[in-house]
């Protein structure tokens, strides 16, 4: 039933995109769309409440549904190509400022955490109180895994076109652990490491706890990471690693066409550069089939694959893996050396919740829930800011990349979003090189509400204050 309500939202949608029905249209009544689709008609109500989640219908009492469209629909960012030099990675505290805040009751729009409603807590609670009555399996080092659980994580791979054996999976605590493990079995502090631009806050905080320096490449918001810019930056410095989320990448939202993964694995499997990959939003695509991981291209073992269930199951549980390829004995060494081994009890848990197919239960309900809350965030920015503003239409994720227009300070409104205690991140933390001064970062892991509304109005309001003093 719930592939099928979705079916007929996604037909009624196109109808509203195509101009069937227009801004301010009464929706035909249920019965008649009962017997226009073939459907029951509470499937046609299921199919009313996810259109109006996804902000195309509004609700009238006893006067029925309603078309409701943004007066304007905003445009792509623009990707800015730009001339870049290696850079040390200076320390990050905007970062845990925004943390703290995100613990201060604000409007949570600020970072990439998705909200509890979202997440398959009940599920989880019986896995771990299954698993936390194993006795002695869950007292000792599981080093470098749980074995259970690492043969869950093979066998998804193996869905995913990455054929590996349950052996060639190491454990970590979440996919931070896994990036700096990667860059510390490739790398030297001072060494030069390719990067995104816009990047993940979390990337730079990694190359900062190694002590290396970046190098930004530009990132297209549709296709990713430029291989025409990391070309240049390969010809020109000696760099000793990339790192790429491949899809759906944080902020915008990127996914990179297969074609492009293909070309980005050889080209530093040539250069003898080492890719480390972020694929901690593969699984949260909105629509289609699952997209591959550039590690699905890897025939040399030259990329480190890292992943983790922070976005999807549980951010507490702490739970991640990689598949290191030919750097598997460095991160080994490294991951020992760190911590020596990664909890048991969520290891077994999550085991557990994989083997009984209720991970890819739930991930039906969050894809679709994740696809309506940013589409739904994109059609309010589009109302509430000024003429000129770009949003990022993700394919994937639950971020929203927003670059404001010309002479308008994304630190500006963040700074004064805060104080009235609505949260969102700043440009300028994802460059290490003060770029995207004019963007600001939406979190769209929350289900909509009036608040979440309100903020995003408020946000407008002072984007266009900003505008005005800026004139």
């Amino acid at each position: 039933m719930g592939v099928l309500y979705h079916q007929v939202a996604d037909r009624l949608q196109a109808l509203i995109l195509d101009g069937v029905y227009r801004d301010g249209d009464r929706l035909p009544g249920v019965r008649v769309l009962s017997k226009q689709f073939g459907v029951s008609i509470s499937t046609v109500l299921q199919a009313h409440q996810t259109l109006e989640g996804r902000g195309y219908l509004q609700a009238r009492a006893r006067s029925g549904y309603f078309v409701r469209l943004p007066t304007v629909d905003a445009p792509e960012p623009v990707m800015h190509k730009h001339r870049n030099r290696p850079v040390p990675v200076s320390a990050r505290e905007m970062t845990l400022e925004l943390c703290a805040d995100e613990q201060k009751r604000m409007v949570p729009l600020a970072t990439a955490i998705p909200h509890p409603d979202y997440l398959p807590l009940r599920q989880i609670q019986q896995c771990t109180l299954w698993a936390a009555r194993r006795g002695l399996e869950t007292l000792d080092y599981a080093f470098p895994g749980k074995e259970s659980f690492r043969r869950q994580i093979a066998q998804r791979m193996a869905s995913v076109g990455v054929a590996v054996p349950p052996d060639d999976v190491l454990v970590t605590n979440g996919a931070q652990e896994a990036i700096i493990l990667g860059l510390r079995a490739v790398t030297q502090p001072g060494d030069i490491v390719a990067i995104e631009s816009p990047s993940f806050p979390g990337i730079l905080q990694a190359l900062e706890v190694v002590g290396l320096r970046a190098m930004e490449i530009p990132t297209h918001p549709s296709e990713g990471f430029s291989l025409e810019g990391l070309q240049l930056a390969l010809e020109q410095w000696p760099l000793r690693a990339c790192v790429v989320v491949t899809n759906h990448s944080n902020p915008m939202g990127a996914r990179m066409p297969d074609e492009r993964k293909k070309q980005l694995v050889s080209m530093l499997d040539a250069a003898g550069v080492p890719l480390i990959e972020d694929d901690i939003y593969g699984d949260l695509y909105h629509t289609g089939e699952r997209p591959r991981p550039a590690k699905a291209f890897d025939r040399t073992g030259n990329v480190i694959y890292c992943n983790s269930f922070s976005k999807t199951v549980s951010p507490g549980l702490r739970l991640g893996w990689m598949l290191p390829g030919r750097y598997m004995a460095g991160a080994r060494q490294q991951k020992y050396f760190s911590n020596l081994a990664t909890s048991s009890i969520p290891q077994l848990a999550v085991a557990r919740f994989l083997e009984q197919g209720g991970y890819d239960r739930y991930l039906r309900s969050a894809r679709q829930n994740y696809r309506e809350a940013t589409e739904r965030m994109r059609a309010a920015v589009a109302r509430s800011f000024p003429v000129g503003t770009a949003v990022s239409r993700p394919k994937g994720g639950f971020a929203l990349w927003v670059q404001l227009p010309a002479g308008v300070s994304g630190t500006r409104v963040y700074q004064r979003a805060r104080e009235e205690n609505i949260n969102v991140a700043p440009g300028l933390m994802f460059s290490i090189s003060g770029k995207f001064e004019s963007c600001i970062r939406l979190n769209g892991a929350n289900p909509w509400s009036e608040r979440i509304d309100q903020a995003i109005a408020r946000l407008g309001a002072l984007a266009h204050e900003e505008q005005s003093l800026s004139c």
